[in-house]
């Protein structure tokens, strides 16, 4: 199956320039945004002594945490393809300034659950319409425009540990509502964001009178399997990072017997690799194929991630960063194919991609959780290992020649 595909022809870019100013803020949005979310997984060594809390119960956070996103997130984005909505970026702030506070403030479990809930519902509000607007403002560097917009939201997924071992771990559970701070902030920059993407919304509605071109046909059985693959593979991605991201400190202070503020930063470093891989993979898609990137990424990573679980304390953060630059490289290039492959579908397309199947690495977590209460935290990583062996599915996929 091969087709080609004129980017040129798709919704990416309104005007030809790259609206660099508007690709930063949303960066900045979406490291705010992420940074806030990755408390919830942060703070889990806390609350789990605090409250009595097994695995099973770490893993049913999780999983509620990103099941909210995901059930919501490509509903938003299918609504937001017929009716973009410029201030649901800031309004959706909301939600997740409401849930940091409730989760400082949370005296049971339920509790804990519904705050997790709302911080994932500010996220699925969040990421439809931000990937519409970055590549709105691509000026046709669509895999750029990605990193860029991507490499905030690691970055705020690697400054969250970090804040929580120096902020949240001395201070207790109740300094997580100090972050709705941030929340605050990210509104008044998505404000800005909004009233740019207001500005353009009688273009985009033209667009979509527009004829179609020499596009794909959405309907078509070998562009939704193309499509399904690519969630697969996505999927392999971020469950071996929900691994990480709810089981990792777990693992290091049960292997090496090493602090939670240890462990913390080293999943500090572990994601800092990732938003590196990020930047990298991006534009280097737009450059030599998202195919081969994708290719790089996922199987590239096979052989560090069999060998990490057996490492010792330094080669185990050596083979963490490996593989998280390996791994999230691809993150830009399969989101960018999916919207070539879907045209006209970018909303939805963020929905699927950050809710759906982050929705699915949150069902790998309570997985895990299980695992880890029945066969130990070790036995988490030795099976997640494998997952890099999906990546031979990319060879199902159609060779799409990017046009310059």
């Amino acid at each position: 199956m091969q087709k080609t595909i004129d980017p040129a022809q798709s919704d990416a870019k309104p005007s030809t320039a790259t609206a660099l100013p508007i690709l930063f803020a949303l960066s900045l949005a979406h490291l705010l945004n992420d940074m806030m979310q990755s408390l919830v997984p942060a703070i889990y060594p806390i609350i789990k002594d605090a409250h009595g809390l097994s695995f099973g119960q770490i893993g049913l956070i999780t999983f509620t945490f990103q099941l909210t996103a995901s059930l919501f997130q490509p509903a938003v984005g299918h609504f937001t393809d017929r009716k973009p909505q410029p201030y649901s970026l800031a309004a959706g702030m909301g939600f997740t300034l409401i849930g940091l506070v409730i989760l400082g403030m949370a005296a049971s479990y339920e509790t804990l659950l519904i705050g997790a809930a709302l911080v994932g519902t500010g996220s699925a509000i969040f990421h439809p319409e931000a990937t519409r607007v970055a590549r709105m403002a691509s000026g046709g560097r669509q895999g750029f425009a990605q990193a860029i917009f991507q490499l905030g939201g690691q970055g705020g997924g690697a400054i969250g540990p970090v804040l929580a071992a120096f902020i949240v771990v001395p201070n207790g559970q109740a300094s997580v509502a100090w972050f709705a701070l941030a929340a605050v902030m990210a509104m008044l920059v998505l404000s800005y964001v909004g009233r740019w993407y207001a500005e353009r919304v009688p273009q985009i509605i033209a667009q979509k009178s527009a004829p179609k071109g020499n596009q794909p046909d959405a309907a078509s059985r070998g562009v939704l399997f193309a499509v399904f693959i690519l969630i697969v593979l996505m999927f392999s991605k971020s469950a071996y990072t929900a691994s990480f991201t709810s089981y990792y400190t777990f693992f290091l202070i049960d292997k090496f017997n090493v602090s939670i503020k240890t462990a913390q930063l080293m999943l500090f470093l572990y994601l800092v690799a990732g938003a590196v891989g990020v930047l990298v993979g991006g534009p280097l898609g737009d450059k030599i194929g998202r195919r081969q990137i994708i290719w790089f990424s996922i199987l590239g990573a096979l052989p560090f991630s069999l060998a990490l679980p057996y490492a010792d304390f330094f080669w185990t953060g050596v083979l963490t960063v490996i593989v998280s630059f390996i791994m999230s490289s691809a993150f830009a290039a399969i989101l960018v194919f999916a919207m070539e492959l879907l045209p006209g579908r970018v909303g939805l397309i963020g929905g699927l991609f950050y809710g759906l199947v982050f929705g699915l690495g949150a069902v790998s977590a309570a997985v895990l959780g299980v695992v880890a209460d029945q066969t130990g935290i070790a036995a988490v990583f030795q099976w997640c290992a494998l997952l890099p062996v999906i990546g031979l599915l990319t060879w199902l996929l159609p060779d799409i020649r990017q046009n310059s």
